[in-house]
């Protein structure tokens, strides 16, 4: 494959291309809120609030910062002391874990699915103490946990669930039964974020949690607005988290768009799987039968010995790729715990790899990439024999 391929830039996430697309609505929605100079809780954080609750079904959609924000807000509501055990997988971005700390609480960590990624309540039972208060299940990558079991067992033992969603924001999960719920909506609280990236990202920071009890809402909204109620009057310690109007007004213009955004990336991940099918040395994602996927993320299982060698031929075709995580939490500095050994974590983090995945990824652009893929592994059988 040439190396000095004049072909269009393949980007990780291309946020221009989406932008161009809609950038009518998306000038005229800013403009808007410049015009009219309401930036702090102008009327479409309200709008759109309203429009989020609706598509996802959530009684309560309550805006915020950013999605780091958004867990610990969750966790400040819940009324957690100082020592309580928070339950968290060891495979996740470092937020979850984070806020949990912060809190002065206890981050205990689990190992997850080998297979999906995500939480699994065979790893969640063996990690319950009598200090055990919540859970956070982290749907990766764009599918949903499964929440049945994990609901059954937080009821059976009096545990909150806080659904850390900001990577799924649009999977369907299934019960048993066939009822069906938005990812973030099953559990007591639902967190999401709309960083940039995101399958709903806006133009900076901003995030949003999800409940359907009324008690919860109230104390998110007061916690959220330095602990008040009416102004002036704080009843409980806060923050100040909030999503600006701008942002609001293009998440939603954006919103609108999300089912076909979500469509687009279920398309561009049935083409990756075409296309890779039969390469030796990978791993396809999987597809979770309880979840629809949103595909935040197009991330395969590579070869331990040649996963960062792959990643590095990527690069030297012009083509980017990341790997997300490259250090479970329990070999961070920060979260060491002392003979922590999580086998799956550690295997997934020494063998994921993440492909291109967005809205305007064309079929050309996904040719050339499995074609370098498919280039690395047969220049390594070639070397071997």
């Amino acid at each position: 494959m040439s190396k000095g391929n004049t072909q269009r830039k393949i980007q990780m996430v291309d946020l221009k291309g989406q932008y161009f697309k809609i950038k009518k609505d998306i000038d005229k929605a800013i403009a808007d809120v410049i015009g009219t100079s309401a930036f702090i809780n102008g009327p479409a954080v309200g709008r759109f609030s309203s429009a989020l609750a609706q598509y996802t079904g959530s009684s309560n959609v309550i805006t915020c910062g950013n999605g780091t924000d958004a867990l610990q807000i969750a966790l400040m509501a819940l009324g957690l002391k100082p020592g309580d055990e928070v339950i968290v997988p060891a495979f996740t971005y470092v937020a979850s874990a984070e806020v949990i700390a912060l809190l002065g609480l206890k981050p205990v960590l689990t190992d997850v699915n080998r297979t999906t990624f995500n939480t699994d309540i065979r790893f969640v039972e063996k990690a319950l103490t009598p200090r055990t208060r919540a859970i956070i299940p982290v749907h990766l990558f764009g599918q949903s946990c499964d929440m049945a079991p994990l609901m059954e067992f937080a009821s059976a033992h009096g545990l909150y669930v806080v659904e850390d969603n900001a990577q799924s924001l649009g999977a369907v999960y299934t019960f048993p039964d066939g009822s069906r719920r938005h990812a973030g909506t099953v559990g007591h609280i639902g967190c999401t974020s709309f960083f940039p990236s995101k399958n709903l990202g806006c133009y900076g920071d901003g995030g949003a949690l999800f409940t359907d009890d009324p008690v919860l809402a109230e104390r998110i909204r007061m916690i959220a607005n330095h602990g008040q109620k009416v102004k002036y009057h704080h009843e409980t310690v806060g923050c100040n988290s909030r999503l600006d109007t701008i942002q609001a007004a293009v998440l939603e213009v954006k919103l609108r768009h999300l089912d076909e955004y979500c469509t687009a990336r279920r398309e561009a991940a049935s083409r990756y799987r075409e296309l890779l099918k039969d390469v030796e040395g990978i791993e396809l994602p999987a597809e979770s039968p309880f979840s629809t996927h949103v595909y935040h993320q197009f991330t395969l299982k590579v070869d331990e010995d040649c996963r960062d060698a792959l990643k590095e031929h990527l690069a030297s075709c012009g083509i980017p790729s990341m790997i997300y995580y490259p250090l479970p939490l329990h070999f961070q500095k920060a979260y060491h715990q002392e003979g922590a050994s999580f086998p799956n974590a550690e295997h997934l983090a020494s063998s994921v790899l993440s492909l291109p995945m967005h809205t305007e990824l064309t079929p050309r652009m996904q040719t050339r990439i499995a074609g370098a893929v498919k280039e690395f592994f047969a220049e390594r059988d070639n070397g071997r024999q």
